[in-house]
């Protein structure tokens, strides 16, 4: 561990999981383990500045708040979206200054924002009145950024029950009662829901933050800050390609004066693709029907829902599970069950798949695994969370 950080081995043009899996010796340890490609992280940043060059990606740091993660995109010139003390203490320590910052958490407990106050991190979400009071008292000098309500009809984890105001009519009368206690309102954000499939729901939402600029402008306000939100694939870089030409099409439209500068949120975008996760079966069940034929394999895991595969419960992934067998593709396939290996019958990982015959110390890979993962993961039962190991291209 170099500078109180975790090491990090080098590959040439492709980062090959079988001998990594085959170096580490899995089949010797109890852990799982998580393999992090750091470089997928900075082609993901440059994939986003081809495709999207007016708008700064501000990373969501709840998405994966591994230390690396962050501070490689630090170091790239990203900003970051905080929703927390702790995560803006996180980044200010890799040197980001507070500008690259945005507290975009419309509910911050008085503690948050007078840490926020302390290290002049000023851009701030606000999407109701009692929050606009708490502004005042506590961090008038804050830049006031209002959050309304403009969700995709199709998103993996629909946000708007929480957050944001009425566009039409909360969200003027949040302004007023701004200008009325003399805070400064910069601009206006949304979220269309994370994990979004539905392209008109940019468009619509920009169209929106539209008029609300026009209003800002009758009381006086000059907005220049546009944040619109996250909800960009991580594993889809053609939907995410699709979701681009959307965007810089409604961008130009209805914000075409580069005055404005726009941001936007992403994090699974950043870091879903970066992670395969490799588990072990520890154990195995067979489940024959009433004439003794074998029905369905059961597979339990060093990993489960209270480990990384909580993405199942709180973020509604599916996953896929591929095995490192020789030649498999010639073998049966038997319909499957994976457990993890807590004692909870919730902590089911996937059902209805067919693998073929898997014995005990066989290991299974799940690809796609960077997001809303690790950091909620827990030592449930005392089974420990996957370890990681981190790579990047010479």
């Amino acid at each position: 561990m170099a500078g109180g950080y975790p090491e990090v081995q080098f590959y040439e043009r492709e980062l090959n999981i079988r001998r990594v899996i085959e170096e580490c010796d899995l089949q010797r340890l109890d852990q799982a383990l998580n393999i992090c490609d750091l470089s997928s992280v900075e082609r993901k940043l440059r994939l986003w500045q081809q495709l999207l060059p007016r708008i700064k990606p501000f990373y969501a740091v709840k998405c994966n708040d591994d230390p690396m993660v962050v501070r490689l995109l630090a170091e790239l010139g990203a900003g970051f979206d905080c929703a927390s003390k702790n995560e803006v203490k996180l980044v200010l320590g890799f040197g980001v200054p507070p500008e690259r910052i945005i507290f975009a958490n419309p509910c911050r407990p008085v503690s948050h924002l007078e840490y926020a106050k302390e290290h002049q991190v000023s851009n701030g979400t606000v999407d109701n009145e009692f929050e606009v009071y708490k502004l005042h008292t506590h961090y008038p000098n804050s830049n006031l950024i209002v959050r309304f309500k403009s969700e995709a009809k199709e998103a993996q984890c629909p946000l708007g029950d929480k957050f944001g105001c009425d566009a039409d009519v909360d969200a003027a009368a949040l302004m007023l009662l701004a200008k009325s206690l003399d805070l400064k309102v910069t601009g206006t954000s949304f979220h269309v829901g994370s994990g979004c499939s539905e392209l008109e729901a940019y468009d619509r939402a920009i169209k929106k933050a539209k008029n609300l600029f026009k209003f800002g402008a009758l009381l006086g306000y000059d907005m220049d800050f546009l944040d619109i939100g996250g909800g960009f694939p991580g594993s889809d870089d053609g939907k995410f390609g699709k979701i681009a030409e959307s965007v810089n099409t409604s961008v130009q439209r209805h914000f075409p004066n580069e005055r404005v500068h726009i941001i936007a949120e992403p994090g699974r975008f950043f870091v879903a693709a970066a992670c395969t996760l490799v588990c072990k079966i520890h154990a195995k069940r067979e489940i024959r029907n009433e004439a003794g034929k074998l029905d369905t394999v059961m597979y339990y895991l060093n990993d489960g829902v209270y480990g990384s595969f909580n993405c199942i419960l709180y973020d509604h992934q599916v996953v896929t599970a591929e095995h490192y067998l020789d030649d498999a593709d010639s073998l049966p396939q038997l319909k499957s069950l994976i457990w993890g290996p807590s004692c909870d019958a919730l902590d089911k990982i996937s059902e209805d798949l067919h693998l073929p015959n898997l014995n005990r110390g066989d290991l299974l890979g799940f690809r796609n695994m960077g997001a809303y993962t690790m950091p909620i993961a827990s030592p449930f039962n005392g089974f420990e969370v996957p370890k990681t190991l981190y790579f990047q291209a010479i």
